[in-house]
């Protein structure tokens, strides 16, 4: 029968083609009169049977006819064009600025009639998957009504409708799927005669409107109610994009969110799963004993990673104040104070550079547990990540962008400098000498066809390591791999391993070349990490402050003195670990931007 799945087209009948215009970068469909009658830029959408679709073919021409002989009077022009919006038969050519004229005066009518275009309320009884799965006996050419004569109340915005003289089809969304709705005449005017005109001269595509009826299957099988009565619960003023046509801007899809979730069923699927995935981490963590705690947003100093921060004002205080980069520093005062357990699930702002991987505020987990190290974050790492992509895909093996991943526990580990080794075959923190290393970084990045000009400004060899490994190895790292023992001078909040000179006892997870999750035995002794902390500061004054062009004022890092204190009183072995969780939910949703799992994300102005 007429389309109940999504994913089929919104609104086509009569085997009339489909014109398209565009607002925004919004493309709408309507029929077409004719070639000739259609501007390229004046066009929308609907049905051929919906008031907006206006004529047919024949018609149209006529009407073409009488325009070239009308009247010389504009005035009878307006009275003409204010009539058809009356009866809701607007032009085929119209502009999307007289449909949603014409949308208002359908409302205004609606007011005239009695009927609220924009209720307050609707007792439904049942979704559109309720009423699927309530009635999945009900045979074909069957019809049942409630008990006590009771009928079956459905709600949803209309996304499709065809019309055969007496007998029209609408189809309904609602989240959890569409309905379809029978239309009578003769049953739908018993108790109100105009009502069959109503529906019919003044719905639209896109308005959210409630049925009562009886149910029944037809003859081709398609689950309907048979509606006695309706009512308009929110007249929508401006036209839907056309499915198949429409959003094809995807800085637009982003921008109005909420046109694309109307039409894109798979969207919403994807925002569906982002907040499985979050429920999850945070259920997985509080079944092994985690506490959930809430730390400031704003603060006074950035810590707990280094990044560009928001800056602000806090007019009652009249202090600078700046949103946090990270929420690892308050987590740890925490430990400090006797918890053994804590995680914080939430934003983080960094005013840095947009990219398909990067946002400005973002998602992330962050977890601390004392009497720990890496290793325990490196078993919870996976059981977080297996348990999602379970959960949410059915399996362990999942396919990103064509390449198949595979989340089953253990996952690769492999020293930081070992993968370069092997890509490069140099032993860079054997070398030990700055110089040499720079030498043999820059002839190892040529023999890579990559450039190295940023070896000549790294200050120590770890930061020579660091940046090879990102320019060679990276991008190799397609299934999980835990990248371990990275440079102390890059770790400023993590303990130096055990057993190995100049690395940090640390890991960072890489999935399809892109760092997931990043690990520390956390840093203990207050003395040390003062010393760490002031030296990551001289090096932020040193490399130009965060300038990043000609009249850039920079960013300031300081140490937090505050946290410093917190160490001195006492911090326990610990453990930390940070998840960005916009970057698993792309993984497992095959999103290829951070764009399509964040519903509102930063973008550049419109103008």
């Amino acid at each position: 029968m007429w389309a109940t799945r999504l994913g089929q087209r919104l609104a086509v009948a009569g085997g009339l083609p489909l014109a398209r215009a565009s607002r925004n970068g919004l493309v709408v469909a309507t029929p077409r009169a004719s070639k000739q009658a259609v501007h390229r830029e004046q066009r929308t959408m609907c049905t051929a049977t919906s008031p907006e679709a206006g004529v047919t073919n024949q018609q149209g021409k006529q009407k073409k006819e009488k325009k070239q002989k009308g009247p010389a009077n504009g005035n009878n022009n307006n009275n003409n064009r204010r009539r058809r919006a009356a009866k809701g038969a607007d032009e085929p050519t119209s502009s999307l600025e007289e449909i949603r004229a014409g949308r208002i005066q359908k409302a205004s009518d609606l007011r005239t009639a009695g009927m609220n275009p924009y209720a307050y309320r609707f007792d439904r009884t049942a979704s559109s998957a309720e009423l699927a799965s309530k009635y999945e006996s009900l045979g074909a050419g069957e019809e049942v009504q409630l008990e006590g004569g009771d009928m079956e109340a459905v709600s949803g915005r209309v996304i499709a409708r065809r019309a055969f003289g007496k007998l029209a089809f609408y189809s309904i969304q609602d989240e959890s799927g569409t309905t379809q709705l029978y239309c009578d005449k003769a049953k739908l005017n018993q108790s109100d005669p105009e009502a069959f005109s109503r529906l019919s001269t003044l719905v639209d595509i896109g308005d959210i409107i409630g049925a009562r009826g009886s149910m029944k299957r037809t003859e081709k099988g398609e689950l309907s109610v048979n509606i006695a009565e309706f009512e308009v619960l929110t007249k929508s003023i401006l036209p839907l994009p056309d499915k198949f046509h429409g959003l094809q801007d995807v800085e637009k899809r982003y921008r109005q969110r909420y046109v694309d979730l109307i039409v894109n069923p798979e969207v919403r699927n994807t925002f569906r799963d982002r907040a499985r995935i979050v429920s999850l981490i945070r259920r997985t963590l509080e079944d092994d004993g985690f506490l959930e705690m809430e730390t400031p947003v704003l603060e006074t100093v950035a810590g707990g990673a280094d990044a560009r921060p928001f800056k602000t004002h806090h007019n009652a205080l009249d202090r600078p104040m700046i949103l946090r980069i990270a929420t690892e520093l308050h987590l740890k005062r925490l430990i400090v104070g006797g918890f053994e357990k804590v995680f914080e699930l939430g934003r983080v702002f960094r005013n840095e550079g947009i990219s398909t991987r990067h946002n400005p505020e973002f998602t992330s987990v962050e977890v601390y547990q004392a009497y720990a190290d890496i290793n325990e974050m490196m078993d919870l790492t996976e059981k977080i990540v297996a348990n999602c992509a379970q959960q949410v895909c059915g399996k362990l093996k999942v396919d990103y962008q064509g390449t198949e991943i595979d989340f089953s526990p253990p996952f690769r580990r492999a020293p930081m400098n070992e993968l370069v080794r092997e890509a490069t075959g140099v032993d860079f923190l054997a070398l030990g000498d700055l110089e040499a290393a720079r030498e043999a970084a820059a002839a190892a990045l040529k023999e890579a066809g990559v450039s190295a000009h940023n070896i000549p400004k790294c200050p120590s060899v770890g930061h020579v390591l660091n940046e090879v490994f990102e320019e060679v190895c990276e991008s190799t790292l397609q299934q999980p791999t835990f990248v371990l023992q990275h440079p102390i001078e890059i770790s400023p909040l993590a303990k130096p391993h055990p057993t190995v000179a100049g690395v940090a006892d640390r890991f960072e997870l890489f999935i399809y070349g892109r760092e997931l999750a990043n690990a520390f035995s956390e840093l203990t002794d207050p003395l040390d990490q003062r010393q760490r902390l002031e030296a990551q500061v001289a090096n932020h004054v040193a490399t130009g402050g965060g300038k990043e062009s000609k009249g850039d004022a920079g960013y300031d890092v300081k140490v937090d003195e505050d946290f410093l204190t917190a160490l001195e009183y006492g911090m326990p072995p610990c453990g930390g670990l940070g998840i960005g969780v916009d970057r698993l939910v792309m993984l497992l949703t095959d999103a290829a931007s951070i764009r399509d799992v964040i519903a509102f994300p930063v973008l550049k102005s419109a103008e």
